[in-house]
């Protein structure tokens, strides 16, 4: 019968299903995708192909089928130009926004910002001015300063402050009177309100920009000898003077 002579590639004797032995392209396809974790368009590729030499000739590929397969090999493609171009597209905007973020900090300098932060640069002599926003009002409000190492060298009792942003001047001085040396610190606010309920604060610190860094981490500013971030600016003044 004609049938008997569709068979290309006689039956394994040692099979007792008859199943057809696979060949040397066949092991070399699984050999390739067994070592590789990703698929590209050629993996793809090799392994229609591989099936298409390899089918049952009693039960060849069907024609919808293999549309089927090589609208996924499209659609593989598709996805791989894509993805290529969204990384592309990414890198430019990243690349465009910080020269963006370079040319504007440069303008910044000899202008007073406001920035997020409870950093203080005590220079020795020019007193720093320190600002918090409460939430609410407060009928006592305590500041304190830290030095670098965690310890409060001075407490401050500011008495009560209306909600909103409010700003005190520190003279460098520890609780003895006595002027600290030059060198980084911190402060803090503890406030509460007339029933003795604490009333949450944020912190910021007012300065003049005297240079800027480019850094691997990105764009910061030097103001009053500290080191502030561009992405913590908050507000702009304009010229110090």
């Amino acid at each position: 019968m004609q049938l008997n002579n569709l068979s290309s590639t006689p039956p394994s004797s040692s099979d007792p299903t008859g199943a057809t032995a696979p060949t040397s392209s066949n092991s070399q396809v699984s050999s390739t995708l067994a070592s590789s974790t990703n698929l590209d368009e050629t993996d793809f590729l090799n392994m229609l192909i591989t099936e298409l030499k390899n089918q049952d000739p009693t039960n060849p590929l069907q024609s919808t089928d293999l549309a089927a397969q090589l609208a996924q090999f499209s659609t593989v493609s598709e996805l791989q130009t894509m993805n290529t171009n969204i990384s592309n597209s990414t890198t430019a905007n990243l690349t465009l926004t910080q020269s963006v973020s370079n040319t504007m900090a440069a303008t910044l300098i000899g202008k007073e910002i406001k920035s997020n932060s409870s950093a203080v640069a005590y220079d020795g002599t020019t007193q720093p001015t320190l600002g918090y926003t409460l939430s609410g009002n407060a009928a006592d409000v305590k500041m304190q300063i830290q030095d670098s190492n965690g310890d409060v060298v001075r407490t401050i009792d500011l008495g009560a402050k209306a909600n909103g942003d409010n700003t005190t001047t520190w003279d460098g001085k520890d609780d003895s009177g006595n002027t600290l040396q030059a060198g980084n610190y911190t402060f803090s606010v503890a406030a509460s309100d007339t029933s003795g309920k604490s009333v949450s604060s944020a912190y910021y610190t007012l300065g003049i920009v005297s240079g800027v860094k480019y850094t691997s981490t990105g764009t910061v500013l030097i103001v009053n000898g500290a080191d502030v971030d561009l992405s913590n600016v908050e507000e702009i003044y304009g010229s110090g003077s």
